[in-house]
């Protein structure tokens, strides 16, 4: 036998996390590196925060899980917070932002065949996004790296380039659902929807009786300097999937959506065995604590311009490799030139410097630190970065 115990999905480093302390991460053999992934975008508290800690033992000590053919006063509770400070009325809990997506997309084809139009199914979704890895979600994309091998996909979904506002307008007939949009696009190139787009697909799904469909998964929950990223656009959406930084790395995500988006959702018509489970709901409550107030979000808005700066400080030192910064808040981006890869200059970093990003489309780094970062970590981070271009140059 020749496959590994894991199935080999992952193509997997050399690094072998053990233990994590803030910003840092610990290998099996003592070595530590700077965290700058966050588990791409996960970590938002970084590792061992006291308060999901202490969250996750309480709880485990009363109550873990039961079926959700109960009450849930923890559910209710959590659910009750994130539709005070948000445009939803209601939330479905889930555990991974997959899934959530799933259900943003079963919420907008029920509300379309509730209302008396089951012919309205299609959903427009856009070039180089990333929804998830189910067949659902993939059939969402237009990347063959995700759906090659997988055929036949759903139908029912069309791909117009991003950031493309005529497009995605032309694609509109009398069969759409809806769009299904990041605000700004994480694996496809850290790369912000523009305002006209966004705003744009508001109006038209206005204008045509459409719901508009966020994936705030990775762009989402204080990483961009507000708790959703849609709001510095100044619109919102009728649904929107949640996940990633919601659980500060427990695995959780939420579904949010208006009662008017929501109408068709009743009994029977959507579930999950431990989609907001007791243990995920006391963690969901204790990242909220910590992160969703003004002074915690400020601090990310302050901390994501330093990091920026000193990023854009390093372009003119290191000009032949790297190409600029793109981003908002603590999701930020460095593109390369096309004389690097950026898969490559990560595996360097990792390799040799102990600094820890993720690489994304567009031959763009991905840097996502934990957003209790300290100007420390900052300062770390530009040595390291600086060090491994310096390096990286002299291999090349």
């Amino acid at each position: 036998m020749t496959i590994t115990p894991l199935m080999p999905v992952y193509p997997r480093c050399g690094v072998r996390p053990v233990r994590g302390e803030g910003c840092y991460l610990i290998g099996e053999r003592g070595e530590r590196y700077l965290d700058f992934a966050s588990g791409i975008a996960v970590n938002i508290l970084g590792h061992g925060h006291p308060a999901v800690v202490k969250a996750i033992a309480d709880q485990a000590a009363t109550l873990m899980h039961v079926s959700n053919l109960y009450g849930s006063p923890q559910g209710e509770h959590f659910a009750a917070r994130l539709v005070e400070k948000t445009f939803a009325d209601t939330v479905f809990f889930t555990n991974s932002g997959a899934e959530a997506v799933e259900c943003a997309i079963k919420t907008a084809r029920r509300y379309h065949y509730v209302n008396g139009s089951p012919e309205r199914t299609k959903i427009i979704s856009f070039s180089s996004a990333f929804h998830g890895r189910t067949l659902g979600t993939i059939s969402a994309t237009n990347q063959p790296k995700m759906r090659d091998g997988f055929e036949p996909l759903l139908s029912g979904f069309e791909v117009v380039p991003f950031n493309d506002l005529a497009a995605a307008t032309a694609a509109v007939d009398e069969t759409t659902a809806g769009f299904l949009v990041e605000p700004i696009q994480g694996e496809g190139g850290m790369t912000p929807s523009s305002h006209e787009f966004l705003t744009g697909l508001r109006k038209l799904c206005d204008n045509h009786g459409m719901l508009l469909i966020l994936d705030e998964v990775q762009c989402g929950y204080a990483r961009t300097g507000l708790f959703f990223a849609h709001e510095h656009y100044g619109i919102t959406p009728d649904i929107m999937a949640v996940a990633k930084g919601i659980g500060g790395g427990f695995p959780m995500g939420a579904c949010l959506a208006t009662e008017e988006a929501a109408k068709g959702m009743i009994a029977g018509t959507h579930g999950s065995t431990y989609g907001g489970n007791p243990l995920a709901m006391a963690v969901g409550e204790a990242v909220m604590d910590v992160a969703i107030n003004d002074e915690f979000l400020a601090n990310v808005r302050a901390k994501g311009e330093r990091l920026r700066a000193s990023l854009e400080q390093l372009i003119p030192n290191h000009d032949h490799l790297f190409e600029s910064v793109r981003g908002v808040g603590l999701m930020l981006g460095l593109k390369l030139k096309e004389s690097a890869e950026s898969r490559a200059f990560v595996a360097h970093l990792r390799d040799n410097h102990g600094l820890l990003t993720v690489s994304a489309g567009e031959n763009v780094v991905r840097i996502l630190p934990p957003l209790i970062i300290e100007d420390s970590h900052i300062a770390e981070c530009i040595e390291k970065l600086s060090a491994g271009a310096r390096d990286f140059e002299a291999a090349a």
